[in-house]
């Protein structure tokens, strides 16, 4: 049987194989950032300090985001342990993973054609920024998971007359379930541009107001009812906390990481692997008429474009805000691959088939350079990594001269998945090496602290805003001694003190007073960069001072 017809009969076993291979293997290696940091906080926190509603990180309210993806890797905390970074990773991973199979089930009911809704699932799972998010950020996933959810029985609900209110019903669950992971973000940045975009190519034909107006008002209700009770509930629990935040989330929408309005237009880039053919897809004039799916090509576009510019129009901008632009642009791509298949060999010119060759071959070239590249980087940090050296090596040169191989007879198909196989390899075998990297020679680690102290006897506390990713490694709290317009003073004879850089005059002057006080570590969670180097980050350096009273 030929690749093509087995994957056409067994879907939901690629794409399992896929985000398996892609997202479920050394989840641990990674080390966490400052977004994981603050989720895993707030997690950790839930199941030791049983913060589950009125959520904290270092004990301090943390109402910015509400708490379902907090919730559900405190589960797995729970569960396999609160600092088991693997353990609360893996949900995040499964849910990348629930993106893909529901990107394909939304393609099925769009192309009515198997293969070519698996080739978007594939494009989606493999692209760059739809990987580094369950990492960076990994709220994001579940907010813009369950909103594609929501936007799939959203097309069974306008386009069948069947199941009404079950649709309906399961849309209001699910859009409230993505505003109960990250707010409105994916709303504005997924679901409102499918309505335009679908408004501006199929003008809701079918849609009858008199048979969907009580089901369309019901999933109004059910959204916001699950969407919105939890902030309803904080703002009457905690109502001085939450204004305050809500307050500084609100400022920093107009004054923090404000970028001009073009900022986002390289964002065809953030799908990593499939850049080339990102932009090709994009070029409607060329593409509106040679593709097979006229209609969805004119939805997937202006869904992607109008993406794109509602996310332009905020000031604040960061690059993982374009993920929900990431989600159209893969079907978007899906469907020019899935014409590049079907004539390459016969209809394309030689200007057109340019950029496949293109494509293609810098997909072969990191496959077969990528020995040589890791060898002269981590030369001399290979030290217990051989095995993943060597596999990976042969892993990726493989895949790399068979791209080349194919490429020539214009199998491009074959070279498809290889491209896929290129990205799942790097993650099975490749990723280990990132160990090698770290070159910090003052790398130290704050994690066995805590149990010190405790020997001790020792109360430690914090002085300034520390690092999220400090008090992840520490293994609980840190209190705070600085609060907003108080200074708390310990009533210990003796206690440790971890104080944030920026602070150390303020710690200073204060506790110079009726205390004393010693520097007896000094803590630096930079792995690769050397103190100097402009990649080296102070906020991940702190002392730690013993303070004595007089």
């Amino acid at each position: 049987m030929k690749p093509m017809d087995w994957m056409k009969n067994n879907p939901v076993m690629v794409l399992l194989l896929t985000g398996s291979a892609i997202f479920l293997f050394h989840l641990e290696v990674i080390p966490v950032s400052i977004m994981e940091a603050r989720n895993f906080i707030t997690a950790r926190e839930m199941v030791i300090d049983g913060n589950w509603l009125l959520t904290t990180m270092n004990e301090l309210p943390r109402y910015e985001k509400p708490p379902l993806p907090s919730w559900i890797t405190a589960i797995f905390g729970w569960l396999l342990g609160v600092d088991n970074v693997a353990a609360l990773r893996f949900p995040t991973m499964l849910m990348a993973i629930v993106l893909g199979y529901t990107a394909y089930k939304l393609s099925v009911k769009l192309l009515n054609n198997k293969l070519d809704a698996l080739i978007s699932a594939l494009v989606l799972l493999s692209s760059f920024y739809i990987i580094g998010i369950t990492i960076e950020a990994p709220w994001d996933i579940y907010t813009h998971g369950f909103m594609l959810i929501g936007i799939y029985f959203l097309y069974l609900f306008l386009n069948n007359t069947n199941n009404q209110w079950r649709n309906s019903v399961l849309v209001g669950i699910f859009i409230g379930l993505s505003l109960m992971s990250k707010g409105p973000i994916s709303f504005y940045g997924l679901l409102l541009p499918f309505l335009l975009a679908y408004g501006i190519v199929y003008r809701y034909k079918g849609f009858s107001q008199d048979k969907k107006l009580l089901p369309t008002l019901s999933l109004s209700v059910i959204a916001i009812v699950i969407g919105m009770w939890w902030f309803l509930y904080v703002r009457l629990a905690d109502p001085e906390a939450f204004l305050a935040i809500t307050k500084k989330e609100t400022a920093n929408w107009s004054s923090y990481n404000v970028r001009p309005f073009y900022y986002y237009w390289s964002f065809f880039v953030q799908s990593g692997l499939w850049t080339i053919p990102a932009f090709v897809s994009l070029l409607y004039p060329y593409l509106k008429n040679r593709v097979k799916y006229k209609q969805v090509y004119k939805l997937t576009f202006f869904w992607t474009i109008i993406s794109v510019i509602l996310l332009s129009i905020i000031p604040e901008k960061k690059s993982r805000y374009l993920v929900p632009v990431l989600i159209p642009l893969a079907l978007n791509i899906g469907i020019y691959l899935s014409y590049l298949f079907e004539n390459f060999k016969t209809k394309l010119s030689t200007l057109e088939k340019f950029p496949v060759y293109l494509h293609f071959g810098i997909v072969g070239l990191i496959g077969i350079a990528f020995p040589i590249v890791a060898y002269f980087i981590l030369e001399g940090n290979l030290e217990h990594l051989w095995g993943y050296y060597i596999a990976s090596s042969i892993a990726l040169t493989s895949i790399g001269i068979l791209v080349g191989i194919y490429l020539k007879r214009q199998q491009l198909f074959l070279c498809f998945l290889l491209s896929i196989s290129l990205i799942a390899a790097i993650k099975l075998f490749a990723m280990p090496l990132a160990g090698a990297m770290e070159k910090n020679t003052e790398y130290n680690s704050i994690a066995n602290l805590r149990a010190f102290m405790l020997e001790q006897g020792t109360t430690t506390y914090s002085f300034g805003e520390i690092a999220p990713e400090m008090i992840w490694d520490y293994g609980s709290s840190l209190p705070d001694l600085k609060g907003e317009n108080t200074i708390n003073i310990p009533k210990h004879e003796s206690f440790a003190v971890l104080v944030a850089q920026v602070e150390e005059v303020e710690f200073k002057r204060i506790f110079g007073r009726e205390h004393t006080y010693t520097v007896i570590s000094t803590f630096d969670l930079n792995r690769n960069a050397v103190p100097g180097n402009k990649s080296h980050k102070n906020r991940m350096v702190n002392n730690l001072y013993i303070v004595k009273k007089q």
